[in-house]
């Protein structure tokens, strides 16, 4: 059985396991193995801690999808950010940051759940339209998204990876989906 629930302070490990896991595997042959490798769920836990994601208060939310007390995985969701930065939001449009799931738990449902949460928190916030960013390679979640009804809105932005040893970050191709919560 599935439940979702809202992030709470404790819950960091856990979402950030799912994270580093649905990265390595979702991200195989799209990002270098050496980045792939090196993530580490410890350092992404206090991330999340220091970024205060699970304070009610903050502009961004973050759901969990529990099957029989394992966090399964997370969604979140808030205001949009122009070029992706935290600090400069338009809350003209809503936008999902992020959905992952364990892999274990692909294609039971859990990443369908968690969006239809996700989408349900923006239309409770008010949005009539959202946005989200893929990474142009990922196939696999750019179908997921398209069979959710959003398509590309023609928007492309650079995600540069780091890498180690002073070498150039790797830069990878983004691409803006949008679709309407009252359509």
């Amino acid at each position: 059985m599935l439940t979702i629930r809202r992030e709470e302070p404790d819950d960091a490990e856990a979402i950030a396991r799912v994270h580093v896991h649905g990265w390595q595997t979702g991200y195989a042959g799209i990002m270098p193995d050496e980045v792939l490798r090196r993530l580490n769920p410890a350092a992404w836990a206090q991330r999340r801690r220091d970024l205060g994601t699970a304070d009610p208060e903050h502009p961004f939310a973050t759901l969990l999808a529990e099957a029989d007390g394992v966090v399964a995985g997370f969604t979140t969701f808030g205001p949009y950010r122009n070029n992706q930065d935290r600090g400069d939001l338009d809350d003209r449009y809503g936008e999902i940051l992020a959905v992952y799931v364990e892999p274990a738990y692909w294609g039971t449902g859990t990443g369908q759940e968690l969006f239809a949460a996700a989408r349900a928190g923006l239309a409770e916030r008010g949005w009539a339209e959202y946005r989200l960013w893929v990474l142009a390679d990922n196939a696999r979640a750019r179908r997921f998204y398209e069979r959710a009804g959003l398509s590309p809105d023609g928007e492309e932005s650079t995600y540069p990876v780091p890498l180690s040893g002073g070498r150039d970050p790797v830069r990878l191709r983004e691409l803006r989906y949008t679709a309407r919560l009252d359509g």
